[in-house]
């Protein structure tokens, strides 16, 4: 069953104390295991905010606006894609996210379209 590692973060949550090297190195070692049990199906890091840009039909036209769409303190900083047998499954990689002490994690089902 394919799920979705959603990896939010506030960034006035990091730590004083963070290492960027660390941290990735930390990253790269859990996208290499999930890789080598068979489960990644993808996922990638996403840049900030402030370079996304939101689109919406508002009475019939198309509105365009830098960055997101709502205010929020989380931002959605990346997503790991997964085939796992079920959600305790899912729910243990996600657990083991490298930034899980000051971010949120959501695991959802991925619906399916076929």
């Amino acid at each position: 069953m394919l799920y979705t590692i959603l990896i939010y973060g506030d960034p006035a949550a990091i730590p004083a104390d963070f290492d960027q090297d660390a941290a990735r190195t930390a990253w790269m070692s859990l996208t290499q295991e999930m890789g080598e049990a068979g489960v990644l199906r993808g996922g990638e890091a996403l840049e900030p905010t402030d370079t996304a840009t939101t689109l919406r039909e508002r009475d019939g036209e198309l509105v365009s606006t830098d960055g997101p769409f709502a205010e929020t303190k989380e931002i959605l900083g990346g997503f790991y894609l997964i085939d796992v047998d079920d959600l305790d499954a899912a729910l243990s990689w996600a657990a083991r996210m490298p930034n899980i002490g000051y971010a949120s994690i959501e695991v959802r089902p991925v619906m399916p379209t076929h």
